[in-house]
């Protein structure tokens, strides 16, 4: 059947973390509202999160509501440096409480008009955390509370964190939540290459050297490849699998949002047209390097292979 209306019910969106990824979410949205499609659940971690609770909170509508507030915002306004003296991360919370208190969310999150889901980690546990009631604010801070970077969130007497840790893309927790069949936004490109840094050259120095913090991110993305794919894998040996393209080659660092208006465009027109030629089939992965007929024959044990998926750190 074309589009998504092949897809059982009932079917969640899944919305995962990445920064300014956020704004490639918004223009898959606009593909998703111009087929009238309305999910039976939203389940978001980190940037996902919020902007899964808004659209869960206006279905069919959310997309121009989340490009006026991505398009307008700046580095500063969602990660004000703290003072030097906290522990609790380098940057204050204060911006993305704005943010939030903006956003024209219900007073409880679970007054949605789609049931929605954030994804936080326990950081005592490390087990997932699941919140999907109570104040928004608390919430949607909790799972975008980046370990180091935003302050850690207190809720129900656990210490949470940023969902991205453990479920950069979360899919698992849309089929424990009974899911039949899942949509995940953009997960972005491969990642680019580990860039170097400006030469450094010393007596007998035959290459220049890397910054550390590149060298970090990139090490850490096998790990995080590894973990995308494996819960991709196993979720679309059970149900369908549909992930959206977002048509962007190179991602900017995660606090550039002078580039949202692209990724929105582009990540728009790449989703509606993968949309209008996809035919979903049964279980498996739907997305572009999958070719169709392999993925509709794709039985319930032998989905068809993906390739990784990038990871914006």
């Amino acid at each position: 059947m074309p589009g998504l209306q092949g897809l059982p019910r009932p079917v969640a969106v899944v919305v995962g973390a990445g920064g300014v990824l956020g704004a490639a979410h918004v223009g898959a949205g606009y593909a998703l509202e111009r087929q009238r499609f309305v999910p039976d659940m939203i389940i978001g971690t980190s940037v996902g999160a919020l902007d899964g609770a808004i659209a869960a909170a206006h279905p069919e509508k959310a997309a121009p509501w989340l490009d006026h507030m991505w398009t307008r915002l700046r580095r500063r306004e969602v990660y004000p440096l703290g003072h030097p003296s906290s522990r609790a991360g380098i940057c204050t919370d204060r911006g993305l409480r704005r943010l939030i208190a903006r956003s024209g969310l219900p007073s409880r999150i679970e007054e949605r008009a789609v049931p929605f889901t954030a994804v936080a980690m326990e950081l005592v546990t490390g087990a997932p955390a699941l919140p999907d009631h109570g104040d928004p604010e608390s919430v949607l801070l909790a799972s975008a509370a980046m370990p180091g970077i935003l302050p850690l969130v207190k809720r129900g007497g656990r210490t949470l964190v940023d969902g991205g840790v453990i479920a950069y893309v979360p899919v698992l927790a849309a089929l424990q939540a009974g899911a039949a069949g899942v949509v995940v936004l953009s997960i972005g490109p491969e990642s680019p290459p580990l860039p170097a840094a400006v030469p450094r050259r010393r007596a007998g120095a035959g290459r220049p050297r890397r910054r550390a913090g590149a060298i970090a991110a990139r090490a850490a993305l096998p790990l995080m490849h590894h973990r995308i794919e494996r819960d991709l894998r196993e979720v679309s040996r059970q149900i369908p699998t549909v992930v959206l393209p977002s048509g962007i080659e190179a991602w900017p660092a995660p606090w550039d949002f002078g580039r949202s208006q692209r990724l929105i465009s582009t990540a728009s027109h790449t989703a509606e047209r993968f949309l209008d030629e996809s035919r979903i089939n049964g279980p498996g992965p739907y997305r572009p390097d999958d070719p169709p007929a392999a993925a509709a024959s794709a039985g319930p044990g032998e989905a068809s292979t993906f390739s990784a998926p990038g990871v914006v750190l």
